[in-house]
This record gives structure tokens, sequence and C-alpha cells, in this order.
């Protein structure tokens, strides 16, 4: 008989995600309570998936001027891929549900605070913690298969999955080419330390006021240099 954590890769097996965790979210429960409120409260573990995106889309970043190129990454590297992720997270919260177990899927990139640009939960925090990859300076997770080339959403559960509580040390190190490329300078180029506050490193106003500049223009609110530059994972 197949494990629960087989059981899950071989659901998900046939929607083409490529990365899956388990996370031993025990330690974070203050955490968890504090972005996600009393629905996260008491999940004792934690599911990563991630999928993704495609580097013909990513490798054309430079050239977001480009209507094709900012379509092309706002639909096909951005919507479908969030969409596909809410359905697999769905289908493995009801399977689980199914054999008894409170199980709770988190939708991705749904912001519960706007003006701040906060989830109900950290999905890059629970990767984190399986050990998919490391926090990078800009605030990405990044993986040693696709760099921060990748959507990424959660399922909390109380299911008795095998789960690990296994960070990986960031890989960044000297490299401030996330940095030195964002248009508005709101990557400081500081590796991540565990505890520190997201404005240690990034200053998400700067972004949020670049992303509605680009409103007014009419145009897809595109930018992304940060995944496209990261030596991790790029294709070129």
């Amino acid at each position: 008989m197949l494990s629960l954590n087989n059981k899950i890769k071989s659901i998900i097996k046939s929607h083409y995600v490529d990365h899956v965790g388990f996370a031993n979210l025990s330690s974070y429960q203050e955490d968890l309570t504090k972005l996600g409120g009393s629905i996260v409260n008491g999940f004792p573990n934690g599911i990563s998936l991630g999928i993704a995106i495609p580097d013909a889309i990513v490798d054309y970043l430079p050239e977001r001027s480009d209507t094709n190129v900012s379509c092309e990454y706002r639909i096909h590297g951005y919507e479908v891929l969030n969409n596909r992720l809410n359905l697999v997270a769905s289908v493995v919260s009801s399977y689980l549900n199914q054999q008894g177990y409170r199980t709770l899927p988190i939708a991705v990139a749904e912001r519960t605070d706007e003006d701040n640009a906060l989830p109900t939960v950290s999905h890059k925090m629970i990767a984190h913690i399986a050990g998919l990859g490391w926090i990078g300076k800009n605030c990405l997770l990044i993986t040693p298969e696709h760099g921060p080339r990748l959507r990424l959403i959660s399922v909390l559960t109380e299911a008795p999955l095998d789960t690990v509580d296994n960070p990986l040390e960031q890989r960044c190190n000297g490299c401030n080419e996330c940095a030195k490329i964002c248009p508005v300078g709101a990557i400081k180029g500081r590796n991540y330390e565990l505890g520190e506050s997201r404005e240690e490193r990034f200053d998400f106003r700067k972004c949020h006021d670049y992303f509605e500049s680009m409103k007014k223009t009419g145009k897809y609110t595109v930018c992304g240099l940060c995944l496209y530059v990261c030596p991790h994972g790029n294709s070129k």
C-alpha cells in the first residue's frame, strides 16, 4: 500500500507538478497564525507544490515592453499556472479530507492584506521548510533546479505525513544581480536572515508603486526581471 506521501505524489503526477515537499510546521504555529489568523491554526503539516515557469517566457522578460512578451508572461507564466496550482491543491485537499484528515488548501497569489502584499500563508516559507529551496535576496524562493522561476501553492493538513523541517541554506552569497537589475531599486542586496522583517531586504512600496504606474499606461503589469537575471535556473 502506498504511503500518504506517495499517494499524493501519484495524484499530482498527471498535473505535471515540478516540485513537491512535505513540511513539518509544528515549530511555526505562531508565525502561521500571525499571518493567517485562526483559520490556519493547528495544522502541523504542510504540502508545498510548485510548477516551473517556462524558460521560453522568462528569458524574454527584458523585452517586456513588447506586448507579446508581457501577455505571455502575465497569462501563461502567472494566471494559467495559478489556476493549475489551485486545481491540484483542491484535488489533494479533497483526497485527504475523504481520508478523514482536516485539510485546508491555501489559494495561490491571493492577498488578504492588499496594502502590504501579505497572503494568508507564505507559500515560500512552507516550501523553504520542506527543503525545496532557500529565500533569496529577491525575497523569492530559489530552487536548485529552477531558481526562482516557479509558482507555488500550499496545502495545510493534519494528515500524518512524513515531513521535514529542513530549510536550505542560502546560496546567493555575494551575488547581487537581482538588486542591480531592479528598475526601482526595491531589492537591497541583503541575504535572508531568519526572523528579520521583509523590509530589511526589500522595499515593497517601491515595487508596488512601480506596478501601479504601469497600470496607468493600460499595459500588462509585468516585471519579473529578478526571476530572469538570477543565475540559479537561468537557461542562458
